[in-house]
């Protein structure tokens, strides 16, 4: 199976609050960049794109709690949760105010943090990031009939358990690239088979399930308290670089653009025909794109 050593990645554990969190370090020298996943996620999800950026900052990829190798270990795996793990990652981990770049609900994890504790941030890029759904916007059928088993308690655990019966890791992590991505085919095969293995070591850690189903349900809370989210989003005092995929099943577009009508200080690109992981699809684009925003002058506003 991959390993972290094909991408330059070395895995760590760190003490926070009495429980380890896990994250990958992938080197460089410069200022300190921290990248945060989304449900479901893990510290490989940033394994393609963090190679383009080490060459000007020093990469961090944590997982958040009940995610990865991050385990629950009778922590809260909410959004609010998350967001103050991340804040004491910054805090006992990197030590100085990083650039963070968040995907899904990495990044709505990322904004409320960034709102909160402002000093610690000095960039803070989106990779369509869970936000409120728009007026009118419609979400794709299969992702909301989803969403609405892991709403059911006992339902979700079911849905959870039924869509593993009899399916093999491979499978598993195709069904999941094949709703994530507009194009699956563009993953590479190591990073399908990092992701089986990463399966398998989960596969006998209690309690995976259930943190998984709160995080869900944190998320679409999160983004139905709409004016409290928006309001903190009109917090966030850092430059701030906000993609969206033009085929994002999960986030649709039309709501990345209304997150950005908001906030027009914001700088918002769509990617054509990229889906919900613009860095699994596209990590050289995004990798380019982030770092001649930062260089053109967006940490000093």
């Amino acid at each position: 199976m991959t390993t972290l050593d094909h991408w330059g990645g070395t895995s760590r554990h760190v003490d926070l609050d009495g429980a380890p969190v896990h994250y990958v370090d992938f080197g460089g020298d410069g200022p300190p960049m921290v990248l945060v996943h989304g449900l479901g996620g893990s510290h490989l999800n940033w394994c393609l794109l963090a190679p383009h950026l080490v060459d000007r900052y020093r990469v961090l990829a944590v997982d958040l709690a009940g995610f990865g190798l991050t385990h629950p270990e009778g922590r809260a795996t909410t959004v609010p949760a998350n967001a103050r793990l991340l804040e004491r990652f910054l805090a006992e981990v990197v030590g100085e105010p990083a650039v963070l770049v968040g995907n899904s609900m990495g990044g709505m994890v990322a904004i409320l943090h960034a709102a909160r504790r402002p000093a610690s941030v000095t960039a803070l890029a989106l990779l369509d990031p869970a936000v409120p759904l728009a007026l009118g916007a419609r979400l794709d059928p299969q992702v909301a009939a989803a969403f609405a088993m892991y709403a059911v308690p006992g339902v979700g655990q079911w849905f959870l358990a039924k869509s593993r019966a009899g399916v093999s890791t491979r499978r598993q992590v195709k069904r999941v690239l094949n709703l994530v991505c507009a194009n699956a085919k563009s993953v590479p095969e190591e990073m399908i088979l990092a992701s089986m293995s990463l399966l398998e070591q989960r596969a006998e850690i209690p309690g995976l399930d259930e943190a998984f189903l709160t995080a869900a349900r944190s998320v679409v809370w999160t983004g139905a308290t709409r004016r409290r989210y928006y309001a903190a989003m009109s917090k966030v005092r850092v430059p701030v670089y906000l993609m969206a995929g033009d085929k994002d099943r999960l986030v649709p577009v039309a709501s990345a653009r209304e997150a950005a009508r908001r906030n027009p200080s914001w700088r918002f690109d769509v990617l054509e025909g990229v889906g919900h992981v613009p860095q699994l699809e596209v990590p050289e684009l995004v990798a380019t794109r982030i770092k001649e925003w930062l260089a053109a002058g967006s940490l000093t506003g």
